[in-house]
């Protein structure tokens, strides 16, 4: 058995003396594992490291097996994400979320959005509330990938899709101002840059926790609480210095 494709690396454990089991996000393959010979040797260990893209070629005698990677360099990030804490909290968030997701099976919309925001991150005119938006967004992302679309495009009491300000917790539908009124003590606010249309305003610190709140809420419960589990203690770590101010 024997494929070639690009991943983004996720984790590393070390195995044994010389070797790691490296964990990739590809397009196709989806999260996928395999072990790199000599992978801790002081030619490999640079480039294994989460963040950066690799042009890997996986061998196994047996689909259902490990198997081998063997890996070159595409695109370097991991020095630029480990020198700024905001990006290396995300990559371990980012990683966390994608171990949510069945090994090998292929989430091509959420490895290109790994892909955008590793990117955008990282680029001269980066801003952590841009970062932190697009979290936001990848979480939605990966709720719907999981199965739980939030529908944030029109009310769910009367269709409109004007005035939309709140989400209820319940449905993971958005709400108008009209019909959210008498409940409003029990609906979650709707942040301006999750409204349909968007807003190309620059969310506030008070915009993104609400964005946040609204996909912890939906992880925790749905997702997470399911499986015996609590939201990863790296994402508060994250939307900490994300939304500190500068």
């Amino acid at each position: 058995m024997e494929w070639s494709e690009h991943g983004i690396v996720l984790s590393t454990r070390r195995h044994g003396e010389a070797d790691i089991i490296l964990e990739v996000m590809t397009e196709t393959r989806g999260r996928h594992l395999g072990l790199v010979k000599g992978g801790r040797s002081r030619r490999q260990r640079p480039i294994l490291q989460p963040g950066n893209t690799l042009s890997l070629t996986w061998r196994a005698r047996l689909d259902a097996h490990l198997g081998n990677f063997r890996a070159e360099p595409i695109t370097e990030r991991a020095a630029a994400i480990m020198a700024d804490r905001t990006a290396s909290y995300g990559m371990q968030l980012l990683s966390a979320h994608f171990r949510l997701l069945p090994e090998r099976d292929p989430h091509p919309a959420l490895h290109a959005a790994l892909r955008t925001l590793l990117d955008g991150a990282l680029s001269a005119d980066a801003e952590r509330a841009g970062f932190a938006a697009g979290m936001v967004h990848f979480e939605i992302m990966l709720l719907e990938e999981l199965g739980v679309g939030l529908d944030l495009t029109a009310c769910a009491a009367t269709g409109t899709t004007e005035q939309l300000i709140y989400v209820s917790p319940k449905s993971g539908r958005a709400v108008s101002e009209e019909a959210g009124a008498p409940y409003r003590d029990r609906l979650l606010p709707l942040p301006a840059f999750l409204r349909a249309g968007g807003d190309e305003t620059p969310p506030d610190e008070e915009d993104l926790a609400a964005g946040f709140a609204i996909t912890g809420l939906f992880l925790e419960r749905h997702v997470l609480a399911p499986r015996g589990l609590g939201l990863p203690e790296m994402r508060q770590a994250f939307i900490r210095t994300a939304l500190a101010r500068p």
